[in-house]
């Protein structure tokens, strides 16, 4: 897969400033540079959506994050050379995927990269032919429903077998 490669100019404050950052495959190399990805961006999440319960993301090695690099889709986003998010997509059969941890650290927040990540799983998918992507995550994070709604999913059901509540949803693929 090639590099997906995204230059963000916009104005905060009255100043021009200028992102770039690239979103690449992950290499076993980078397992270490995702771990300290999850850990900002899931501490960032657990305390938005106001989760006292263990998360499975801050709590996974090295090797497992190695073995998903090997086994599934992981890419991770560089801005000037600095690891500041990644995703997951997870087959669960020929026709349906699952999108795992999406998490991009707080300080590179709201300057697209997620939204990027995410466009590239839509790619993964349509090049995979996968019919629809499926995600988990808290229904006490209004933003980030706003943002899954924002690029086309939908809720489909809740649960709360971890604790706390969390939302299927469901994006399709015509």
């Amino acid at each position: 897969m090639q590099l997906y490669n995204k230059l963000l100019t916009f104005s905060k404050a009255g100043d021009l400033m200028n992102y770039s950052f690239i979103i690449r495959k992950a290499v076993k190399e980078d397992a270490a540079d995702i771990r300290g990805i999850m850990l900002h961006a899931f501490d960032s999440y657990k305390a938005a959506a106001k989760i006292t319960s263990p998360l499975d993301a801050m709590e996974e090695s090295i090797d497992r994050i190695e073995s998903d690099i090997m086994d599934k889709d992981v890419f991770i986003a560089l801005m000037d050379g600095a690891p500041v998010g990644t995703v997951r997509v997870t087959p669960v059969d020929s026709e349906t995927a699952l999108l795992t941890r999406l998490g991009v650290v707080p300080r590179s927040q709201n300057i697209g990269i997620g939204k990027s990540l995410v466009n590239l799983v839509d790619k993964v998918a349509l090049e995979k032919k996968y019919k629809k992507i499926h995600l988990y995550t808290s229904t006490k994070n209004s933003s980030l429903i706003r943002f899954y709604y924002g690029r086309g999913f939908y809720i489909d059901s809740t649960d709360k077998s971890r604790g706390y509540i969390r939302a299927l949803l469901i994006k399709e693929y015509a």
